[in-house]
């Protein structure tokens, strides 16, 4: 099958490496998912959607957990923002939270979290305070 970068496609972990985890794309193809890539545990086994990344000239596929450029990938993010939100109302993370604390709360990168926490407050969605963020509440028409 011609892959296109940015195509979804089903992978099956294989196995890991130094550098990340073999995958393999579409029950066809064999690729690669860089350890930095990867904000969830990952077994052997494990059915999860990727994204087509890079195709080298030799062939070789990078693949990516995420949706590739911003706009495809911010809408998870945010709706991952807002699903916290709406469960426990406040979220104990800033912009100068450790990329660990983001991790494992969020499952995403802290570059991901600043983008979607930005594109949400731009749209009056969540209110930043020093030490947490919350959901604004949508007034009631009167």
């Amino acid at each position: 099958m011609e892959y296109q970068i940015g195509d979804q496609v089903a992978l099956i972990v294989v196995r890991s490496t130094q550098l990340g985890y073999v995958v393999q794309i579409d029950d066809e193809n064999e690729g690669l998912v860089f350890k930095n890539d990867v904000y969830q545990p990952l077994e052997n086994g494990d059915e999860v959607k990727g994204y087509i990344k890079f195709i080298r000239e030799d062939g070789k596929i990078d693949v990516s957990l995420r949706p590739q450029g911003f706009k495809n990938a911010i809408d998870p993010d945010c709706d991952t923002l807002l699903n916290y939100l709406k469960k426990k109302n406040t979220l104990y993370l800033t912009d100068k939270s450790s990329p660990k604390e983001i991790r494992t709360t969020l499952n995403m990168s802290k570059k991901a979290f600043k983008k979607a926490v930005g594109f949400l407050y731009k749209r009056k969605v969540i209110l930043l305070l020093e030490d947490h963020i919350e959901l604004l509440k949508k007034k009631p028409l009167s």
